[in-house]
């Protein structure tokens, strides 16, 4: 394969579109941080949004480094993350839908989610581990160019990533002039835990 190939159009749309349909559409991540927006604002979101980005590009590296092989090799390990997975979600799904319902005591007692929290969390996202293993068995280039393909795959993903968070972030926000009464936030809330609680099925599926 030429090494021209590497820099085809087709390659980086292709690419683009991917990750863009991976890391825009619902799950886990956009839940969670739709609900950091609303009751933290965008400032306070941003190391929540970085550290899905950056534990992405990781699992990533990860992956084309041969991990990926690994939970072929051994099912068991495959089963046992989403087994942890699941609890995990369950866990952040009751802290969202138990968040305090007053605007101030929220943002004084809470914090958002962590830049290192949120990149560990990738680790236990079975959509996160998904994302990484299709790109690595779709994109990659055999031979010289493997590790190319892999800085591709790694960069497009980061870039990707943070504006397609933000737009969740940003919804976010936007309905957050409605939550200011004790009774509304509690509501969208304990709507968020439920959804966030509800990917938990995606897992199994």
């Amino acid at each position: 394969m030429s090494s021209m190939l590497f820099f085809e159009w087709s390659f980086i749309l292709s690419l683009i579109t991917f990750a863009t349909t991976m890391t825009g559409t619902p799950g886990p991540n956009n839940l969670m941080v739709t609900a950091s927006g609303a009751n933290f604002g965008y400032r306070r979101t941003v190391p929540h949004m970085l550290g899905i980005g950056s534990g992405l590009v990781s699992m990533i590296l990860l992956v084309a480094g041969g991990l990926g092989v690994i939970f072929t090799q051994f099912p068991v390990l495959h089963d046992a993350l989403r087994w942890l997975g699941s609890g995990y979600l369950l866990y952040l799904a009751w802290k969202i839908g138990s968040s305090s319902s007053g605007l101030a005591e929220t943002e004084q007692e809470a914090k958002p989610m962590s830049f290192m929290a949120a990149a560990i969390f990738q680790y236990v996202n079975p959509k996160a581990w998904m994302m990484s293993v299709t790109a690595i068995s779709t994109f990659t280039f055999t031979g010289e160019l493997y590790w190319y393909s892999v800085a591709a795959i790694a960069t497009i993903f980061f870039l990707v990533c943070y504006p397609c968070v933000s737009l969740w972030a940003g919804f976010g926000i936007f309905i957050r002039r409605w939550l200011a009464q004790a009774k509304t936030r509690r509501i969208f809330n304990g709507l968020m835990g439920v959804l966030t609680a509800a990917c938990v099925v995606m897992i199994w599926q």
